[in-house]
């Protein structure tokens, strides 16, 4: 809040109380409260204040990477670790879950100062200019109405109309607004055919004609990276033509087994309370199913083998490759059971497993509980897919923002 309140401090004398508090859509009984320290302003503030009040700073003086990001819908940060990997800063975060806030600050703790909640209260003029947008957003109906309809109804039309009440009328007006030289978004697989198409047309309409740039999309399989199948849409947009294509994306055709995810329990490793114990790292005995547990999937499986149904649990084992990780594996973990042997039950991954089973490194902090950490890692990215992505996208990106790094940076590959 310091940081905030001392912006505000260094204006007097070029604002007076309504001035500033019309530049920031406040009420000066409100800004007072905040200098007299009666309630404390939003965090994201200093870069209104930054954006809106001192257009004469030098923003390149803070410029510590090679090109400015912003990470919307951020969850634990996996596209964010992927883009830093590459020379990316971050100067701006957006994500509304606490406990995935909890974990996202406990990685990057340099962030709190520039991280928002819920995106939709966000004015996109205080969010700091950047020349890439990352968001891998939800995905939600799209309502598509005619032009001509809106046009006699006298209401407007463009994304505004078509995208209004989605979170992806978010990330357009940040773009919109910002015009950030790139971006990269994030979806299920399912996104191209929800709502018969319509959903992805929109999107396409939007991101290439009403704002005007130049996109690329690919369904990747995180699998060429981790042991898991996990088919996510990839689209990434650039302000203008360049030679990007995915074609450059490197997918290793050798892909990993589970057995390079899961805990050896040989004491190779040093124990995680409370994930492993003892000498040898072993599973806690907390993720084995319980008797009850393991009874009810049989089950359940065996009820709907008899139906013809392809439902029931997934049981692996080191040379596999599993399912998806979903955020409701906290529930039973039937998508993904680690086999024990033929007289033992079945396990659940344990939150480090499943960190690993993401691309997360070991020194990945998970400061939550197992159930929250399966959530968040359920909804995370595969993060080496996106490390892969930005490597090919960054010198595109410094093109078209600094043709002379992106030289230099050219000439250092070659």
């Amino acid at each position: 809040m310091e940081d905030v309140r001392t912006l505000l401090a260094s204006l007097r004398g070029r604002y007076n109380q309504r001035e500033l508090a019309a530049a920031l859509d406040v009420t000066p009984r409100t800004l007072r409260r905040w200098q007299v320290r009666e309630t404390d302003p939003p965090p994201y503030l200093a870069d209104a204040i930054r954006q809106r009040l001192l257009p004469l700073t030098d923003s390149a003086a803070s410029k510590s990477g090679d090109f400015r990001f912003i990470d919307l819908f951020a969850g634990i940060g996996g596209i964010r670790m992927a883009f830093a990997a590459h020379g990316g800063q971050c100067v701006f975060t957006s994500e509304w879950n606490p406990w995935a806030q909890k974990t996202y600050l406990a990685n990057f703790p340099e962030s709190a100062h520039a991280l928002a909640g819920d995106i939709t209260k966000i004015d996109e003029r205080d969010i700091p200019d950047h020349d890439v947008l990352l968001a891998g957003f939800p995905c939600q109906p799209f309502s598509i109405a005619g032009v001509s309809k809106k046009n006699a109804l006298g209401r407007a039309h463009g994304f505004a109309d078509q995208t209004q009440g989605t979170l992806f009328f978010d990330v357009a007006r940040i773009i919109a607004a910002k015009r950030p030289a790139a971006f990269l978004l994030e979806n299920v697989k399912n996104l191209v055919s929800h709502d018969k198409g319509n959903t992805f047309r929109v999107i396409r309409k939007v991101l290439e004609e009403e704002l005007g740039y130049h996109i690329a999309c690919k369904v990747i399989d995180g699998a060429h990276f981790v042991p898991q199948h996990r088919e996510r849409i990839l689209i990434v947009g650039f302000r203008e033509r360049t030679d990007f294509s995915f074609d450059d994306v490197i997918l290793p055709t050798d892909k990993p087994k589970l057995s390079s995810i899961l805990h050896p329990q040989d004491g190779a490793e040093t124990a995680e309370s409370h994930y492993t114990k003892g000498p040898k790292a072993t599973v806690d005995a907390r993720y084995t199913l319980t008797p009850k547990l393991w009874a009810y999937l049989q089950a359940y499986a065996a009820k709907h083998r008899a139906a013809g149904n392809g439902f029931g649990f997934g049981l692996v084992d080191g040379d596999s490759v599993a399912r998806t990780l979903s955020a409701r594996y906290y529930k039973d973990g039937s998508e993904i059971l680690i086999a024990q042997g033929p007289r033992k039950r079945p396990r659940r991954l344990t939150p480090r497993e499943c960190a690993r089973l993401m691309g997360f490194p070991d020194d990945f902090v998970i400061p939550v509980s197992d159930t929250q950490a399966y959530k968040q890692f359920g909804n995370s990215v595969v993060m080496p897919v996106m490390r892969e992505v930005a490597r090919v996208m960054k010198p595109r990106i410094l093109e078209l923002i600094d043709p002379g790094l992106a030289r230099q940076k050219s000439l250092l590959v070659a």
